[in-house]
Protein backbone atom coordinates (compact mmCIF):
# COMPACT_ATOMS: atom_id res chain seq x y z
CA UNK A 1 0.00 0.00 0.00
CA UNK A 2 1.36 3.07 -0.84
CA UNK A 3 2.37 5.83 1.65
CA UNK A 4 0.69 9.48 1.25
CA UNK A 5 3.73 12.02 1.56
CA UNK A 6 2.37 14.93 0.88
CA UNK A 7 0.54 17.55 2.50
CA UNK A 8 -2.03 18.11 0.20
CA UNK A 9 -5.04 15.85 0.35
CA UNK A 10 -5.81 13.69 -2.74
CA UNK A 11 -9.69 14.39 -3.13
CA UNK A 12 -11.02 16.95 -5.05
CA UNK A 13 -13.53 17.52 -1.51
CA UNK A 14 -10.92 17.21 0.65
CA UNK A 15 -9.12 20.53 -1.08
CA UNK A 16 -11.76 22.65 -0.91
CA UNK A 17 -12.31 21.73 2.61
CA UNK A 18 -8.77 22.67 3.41
CA UNK A 19 -9.00 25.48 1.25
CA UNK A 20 -11.77 26.50 3.28
CA UNK A 21 -10.32 25.70 6.87
CA UNK A 22 -7.17 27.88 5.70
CA UNK A 23 -9.67 30.90 4.30
CA UNK A 24 -11.17 30.65 7.77
CA UNK A 25 -8.18 30.66 9.71
CA UNK A 26 -6.31 33.11 7.45
CA UNK A 27 -8.79 35.69 7.80
CA UNK A 28 -8.14 36.17 11.56
CA UNK A 29 -4.55 35.78 11.79
CA UNK A 30 -4.26 38.52 8.62
CA UNK A 31 -2.10 40.76 10.65
CA UNK A 32 -0.15 38.51 12.86
CA UNK A 33 1.33 36.02 9.87
CA UNK A 34 1.73 38.87 7.48
CA UNK A 35 -0.42 38.36 4.96
CA UNK A 36 -2.02 40.60 2.60
CA UNK A 37 -5.51 40.44 2.44
CA UNK A 38 -5.32 40.55 -1.59
CA UNK A 39 -3.77 37.05 -1.26
CA UNK A 40 -6.57 35.88 0.57
CA UNK A 41 -8.93 37.42 -1.95
CA UNK A 42 -7.44 35.74 -4.33
CA UNK A 43 -7.01 32.18 -2.43
CA UNK A 44 -10.95 32.68 -1.97
CA UNK A 45 -12.09 33.28 -5.32
CA UNK A 46 -9.81 30.34 -7.00
CA UNK A 47 -11.31 28.11 -4.14
CA UNK A 48 -14.90 29.25 -5.54
CA UNK A 49 -14.28 28.59 -9.11
CA UNK A 50 -12.78 25.42 -8.16
CA UNK A 51 -15.75 24.31 -6.38
CA UNK A 52 -18.38 25.69 -9.15
CA UNK A 53 -16.34 23.42 -11.94
CA UNK A 54 -16.60 20.27 -10.08
CA UNK A 55 -20.27 20.71 -9.55
CA UNK A 56 -20.85 21.15 -13.18
CA UNK A 57 -18.60 18.41 -13.73
CA UNK A 58 -20.50 15.98 -11.02
CA UNK A 59 -23.78 17.23 -12.85
CA UNK A 60 -25.23 14.52 -15.03
CA UNK A 61 -26.77 17.25 -17.41
CA UNK A 62 -23.55 19.76 -17.69
CA UNK A 63 -20.79 16.95 -17.71
CA UNK A 64 -18.92 16.72 -20.15
CA UNK A 65 -15.57 16.35 -21.76
CA UNK A 66 -15.19 19.91 -21.55
CA UNK A 67 -16.20 20.59 -18.31
CA UNK A 68 -14.17 17.56 -17.01
CA UNK A 69 -11.06 19.96 -19.02
CA UNK A 70 -12.17 22.76 -16.89
CA UNK A 71 -12.44 21.20 -13.57
CA UNK A 72 -8.98 19.75 -14.00
CA UNK A 73 -7.79 23.14 -14.85
CA UNK A 74 -9.12 24.86 -11.72
CA UNK A 75 -8.16 22.32 -9.51
CA UNK A 76 -4.82 22.57 -10.68
CA UNK A 77 -4.82 26.02 -10.34
CA UNK A 78 -6.38 26.01 -6.80
CA UNK A 79 -3.75 23.16 -5.93
CA UNK A 80 -0.83 25.13 -7.09
CA UNK A 81 -1.98 28.37 -5.39
CA UNK A 82 -1.89 26.78 -2.00
CA UNK A 83 0.73 25.39 -2.37
CA UNK A 84 2.30 28.71 -3.02
CA UNK A 85 0.29 29.99 -0.09
CA UNK A 86 1.42 27.77 2.20
CA UNK A 87 5.15 28.60 1.32
CA UNK A 88 5.25 32.10 1.44
CA UNK A 89 2.99 32.64 4.52
CA UNK A 90 2.97 29.43 6.72
CA UNK A 91 6.97 28.83 6.72
CA UNK A 92 8.28 32.24 7.57
CA UNK A 93 6.03 33.68 10.46
CA UNK A 94 6.90 32.04 13.92
CA UNK A 95 3.62 30.02 14.08
CA UNK A 96 2.46 27.24 16.86
CA UNK A 97 2.27 23.89 16.34
CA UNK A 98 -1.42 24.39 16.97
CA UNK A 99 -1.74 26.94 14.11
CA UNK A 100 -0.51 24.28 11.91
CA UNK A 101 -3.10 22.14 13.07
CA UNK A 102 -5.65 24.35 12.48
CA UNK A 103 -4.68 24.68 8.75
CA UNK A 104 -4.84 20.93 8.60
CA UNK A 105 -0.94 20.43 8.37
CA UNK A 106 1.18 18.50 10.42
CA UNK A 107 3.29 20.28 13.36
CA UNK A 108 6.68 21.14 12.10
CA UNK A 109 9.52 18.55 12.80
CA UNK A 110 12.20 20.32 15.33
CA UNK A 111 15.03 18.14 14.48
CA UNK A 112 17.18 19.62 12.43
CA UNK A 113 17.73 18.59 8.84
CA UNK A 114 20.81 16.04 7.91
CA UNK A 115 23.57 18.00 6.36
CA UNK A 116 23.58 17.97 2.50
CA UNK A 117 27.19 19.11 1.53
CA UNK A 118 28.62 17.33 -1.54
CA UNK A 119 31.41 15.27 -0.43
CA UNK A 120 32.03 13.83 -3.83
CA UNK A 121 34.58 15.17 -6.25
CA UNK A 122 34.36 14.32 -10.00
CA UNK A 123 36.03 14.54 -13.17
CA UNK A 124 34.74 15.18 -16.89
CA UNK A 125 35.84 13.45 -20.14
CA UNK A 126 34.60 14.57 -23.26
CA UNK A 127 33.98 12.52 -26.45
CA UNK A 128 32.99 13.76 -30.07
CA UNK A 129 29.26 13.79 -31.11
CA UNK A 130 29.09 16.05 -34.03
CA UNK A 131 30.21 18.91 -36.16
CA UNK A 132 30.68 21.84 -33.08
CA UNK A 133 29.00 19.54 -30.66
CA UNK A 134 31.03 17.80 -27.65
CA UNK A 135 29.42 15.44 -25.15
CA UNK A 136 30.62 15.10 -21.52
CA UNK A 137 30.68 12.48 -19.37
CA UNK A 138 30.90 12.74 -15.06
CA UNK A 139 33.04 10.22 -14.05
CA UNK A 140 33.13 10.12 -9.31
CA UNK A 141 37.11 10.20 -8.61
CA UNK A 142 35.95 10.19 -4.90
CA UNK A 143 32.26 9.71 -2.91
CA UNK A 144 29.00 8.33 -3.33
CA UNK A 145 27.45 8.91 -6.65
CA UNK A 146 23.83 7.21 -4.90
CA UNK A 147 24.17 9.61 -2.08
CA UNK A 148 21.30 12.55 -2.66
CA UNK A 149 23.99 15.10 -1.46
CA UNK A 150 26.34 13.99 -4.86
CA UNK A 151 23.27 14.03 -7.33
CA UNK A 152 23.88 17.10 -9.27
CA UNK A 153 26.51 19.17 -10.41
CA UNK A 154 27.73 22.51 -12.04
CA UNK A 155 30.01 22.03 -15.15
CA UNK A 156 32.63 24.96 -16.10
CA UNK A 157 34.18 25.35 -19.19
CA UNK A 158 36.04 28.37 -21.26
CA UNK A 159 36.59 28.31 -25.31
CA UNK A 160 39.83 29.82 -25.71
CA UNK A 161 40.94 30.54 -29.26
CA UNK A 162 44.65 29.59 -30.50
CA UNK A 163 47.25 32.06 -29.42
CA UNK A 164 45.12 33.02 -26.44
CA UNK A 165 45.85 32.74 -22.90
CA UNK A 166 44.18 29.67 -21.59
CA UNK A 167 42.79 29.30 -17.95
CA UNK A 168 45.55 28.14 -14.97
CA UNK A 169 42.76 27.14 -12.32
CA UNK A 170 38.93 26.22 -12.26
CA UNK A 171 38.43 29.65 -11.10
CA UNK A 172 38.89 30.87 -14.29
CA UNK A 173 36.41 29.04 -16.29
CA UNK A 174 33.62 31.83 -17.51
CA UNK A 175 30.71 29.55 -18.03
CA UNK A 176 28.68 27.13 -16.33
CA UNK A 177 25.83 24.97 -16.78
CA UNK A 178 23.58 22.67 -13.78
CA UNK A 179 22.83 19.06 -14.77
CA UNK A 180 22.07 15.84 -12.89
CA UNK A 181 22.44 13.89 -15.81
CA UNK A 182 25.94 11.30 -16.01
CA UNK A 183 26.14 12.56 -19.75
CA UNK A 184 25.14 15.42 -21.50
CA UNK A 185 26.02 17.66 -24.01
CA UNK A 186 27.59 21.10 -25.04
CA UNK A 187 26.51 23.13 -28.46
CA UNK A 188 29.39 25.19 -29.63
CA UNK A 189 28.96 28.12 -31.75
CA UNK A 190 30.23 28.02 -35.68
CA UNK A 191 33.15 30.16 -34.78
CA UNK A 192 34.39 28.26 -32.13
CA UNK A 193 35.69 25.08 -34.03
CA UNK A 194 39.08 24.59 -33.64
CA UNK A 195 39.38 26.36 -30.70
CA UNK A 196 40.14 24.24 -27.43
CA UNK A 197 37.52 24.72 -24.58
CA UNK A 198 38.52 23.65 -21.16
CA UNK A 199 35.94 21.77 -18.11
CA UNK A 200 35.85 21.44 -14.57
CA UNK A 201 33.58 20.29 -12.66
CA UNK A 202 31.99 20.90 -9.07
CA UNK A 203 29.70 18.16 -7.01
CA UNK A 204 26.47 21.19 -6.59
CA UNK A 205 23.48 20.91 -3.81
CA UNK A 206 21.19 23.83 -3.15
CA UNK A 207 24.11 26.19 -3.82
CA UNK A 208 26.60 24.24 -1.62
CA UNK A 209 29.16 23.15 -3.91
CA UNK A 210 32.36 20.14 -3.27
CA UNK A 211 35.91 20.09 -3.79
CA UNK A 212 36.97 20.99 -7.41
CA UNK A 213 37.84 18.10 -9.70
CA UNK A 214 40.56 18.04 -12.35
CA UNK A 215 40.52 20.99 -15.37
CA UNK A 216 40.34 19.18 -18.70
CA UNK A 217 40.63 20.23 -22.28
CA UNK A 218 39.70 19.01 -25.78
CA UNK A 219 39.65 20.40 -29.27
CA UNK A 220 36.25 21.50 -30.43
CA UNK A 221 35.24 19.63 -33.62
Amino acid sequence: MSVQTDWLPKSRAEQLAMADDWISVCAAKLTDWNIPSSALTELTAIRDAAAAALETAKNETTRTPVSNARCKEAFDALTGFMRDFKRRYFLSPPLFNSDFVSLGLKPRDPRPTPGTTPTAQAAVESYLVGRHELGVRIVYVTGNPDDKANKGCRIYYSVVAPGETPPLKPEELRQSFYTQRRKDLIEFEYGDSGKTVYFAVQIENDGKKGAWGPMVSALIP
